[in-house]
């Protein structure tokens, strides 16, 4: 039996799309393996948002090429579309696609097999409007449904819209087609995933809005998370939906990447932070106990010493309930190359530390805010040291002594300090 490993790198979309494609070589035969052992056909699929997940990309495409010599290299996904020639030059790599084409790495590894010739596709992106969704699975408590892919904002400090395309989905009435499908499959959690997610539709006349909707009419599926959505596409009357929905949960990721009006309009994003505080203040007021996350970039070109501390003050003064910090990254064909202010890259990572340190004061917050109160808990098959594990509807981690019987179902839990897991997000 011929052997695959998959090996993703990046965002939640990318999970997603790599459980797509290992479902197509299973269909054919193949045996899943560890991406650290021996394998006969090795994918890697890339990302591009920081210079540190391309060094990573690099480094599993020489791992996979010094593994096994004689294996099929397939390099797919963000990287591959912005930096193929790049790769092109790796000895071993015998498969490139951008994001356009790796749903067909399939068939390019069988068109490899048969003419032994190099697959390089890395189509402009841009150039269509194709939309494939796909969904992870192998959890067999949770997937990661794509319903959107590709961007129109274009940030300043962003490479995406380059990797990924302009914003595109389905229609709704395929989508949650696709959601009864993942149901059919025994999962009892959906985490709806896109580049944008917030401007699926767009194309189709339909709206973000009405998807979860009609997603909340799909009576097999138990509950819903929303990975990110902006600020701006984020609408009070959404808010309100989402607190008296039957499956949709009280947990948002809602982008923030600056503190500071001034350094936000140099990234060119669509929002203030008094929009951004008060989408935060509506939620708590209809769902005091939602679970909201925020990225936020941290010296990005402009943010002085002063913007910095106004980002402090104003991640300190709203309802947040944890960061996830990213050090800015200067990225090619990104309008953030030609402008001026750029801050050491010593001095980012100071900050970084930070603002490290308020997300996990404010974690601690939050949990403790929900020390001694009842949630449904969705407990999961993975097991350490006898524990097993599942997340609160407001997203808390907690833990439990494993029983197999409860695996894939959702239990009444008072959260303690003592089942809480802090440190996991």
């Amino acid at each position: 039996m011929k052997r695959v490993a998959v090996h993703t790198l990046g965002c939640k979309l990318n999970f997603s799309e790599s459980s797509d494609m290992v479902r197509q070589f299973v269909e054919r035969g193949y045996q899943v393996v560890d991406f650290k052992g021996v394998a006969d056909v090795y994918v890697i699929n890339t990302c591009t948002v920081t210079s540190i997940a391309e060094k990573k990309c690099r480094t599993a495409i020489h791992h996979a090429v010094n593994t096994n010599p004689d294996a099929i290299v397939a390099v797919v996904g963000c990287f591959s579309q912005v930096n193929a020639q790049e790769i092109s030059k790796i000895e071993g790599v015998d498969i490139i696609l951008g994001n356009a084409d790796k749903h067909l790495l399939a068939q390019h590894v069988e068109q490899f097999q048969q003419s032994g010739k190099p697959q390089h596709t890395v189509a402009p992106m841009g150039s269509g409007d194709t939309f494939v969704p796909t969904f992870s699975t192998g959890d067999r408590t949770r997937s990661f449904f794509k319903v959107q892919d590709g961007c129109d904002y274009f940030c300043t400090y962003c490479e995406i819209p380059y990797a990924r395309g302009r914003s595109r989905s389905a229609t709704v009435a395929e989508t949650v087609e696709v959601a009864r499908r993942i149901a059919a499959t025994g999962v009892k959690e959906i985490v709806l995933t896109g580049i944008n997610t917030g401007e699926f539709g767009k194309q189709h006349g339909e709206s973000f809005f009405q998807l979860i909707k009609e997603l909340d009419r799909v009576e097999e599926v138990s509950r819903y998370r929303i990975s990110s959505i902006e600020p701006n596409l984020l609408t009070d009357e959404m808010i309100d939906f989402i607190a008296q929905s039957r499956a949709f949960l009280p947990h948002f990721h809602i982008p923030l990447q600056a503190g500071s009006n001034a350094v936000l309009q140099l990234m060119k994003r669509r929002y203030t932070t008094e929009l951004y505080s008060a989408r935060l203040h509506k939620i708590k007021s209809v769902m005091p106990d939602a679970c909201i996350a925020a990225d936020v970039i941290v010296g990005f070109n402009g943010e002085t010493d002063a913007e910095f501390q106004k980002a402090c003050d104003f991640i300190n003064s709203i309802p947040i309930s944890y960061l996830h910090v990213f050090t800015y990254s200067e990225r090619p064909r990104t309008r953030a190359l030609a402008m001026e202010g750029k801050v050491p890259v010593n001095v980012r990572r100071e900050r970084s530390k930070v603002l490290h340190g308020i997300s996990d004061r404010k974690k601690e917050i939050f949990y403790k805010e929900n020390y001694g109160t009842a949630h449904k808990v969705l407990w999961e098959s993975d097991v350490h040291d006898g524990q097993m594990f599942g997340f609160t509807e407001n997203y808390i981690r907690v833990k439990t002594s494993f029983d197999e019987n409860k695996v894939n179902t959702v239990e009444n839990v008072v959260v303690a300090a003592e089942n809480a897991i802090l440190s996991a997000e």
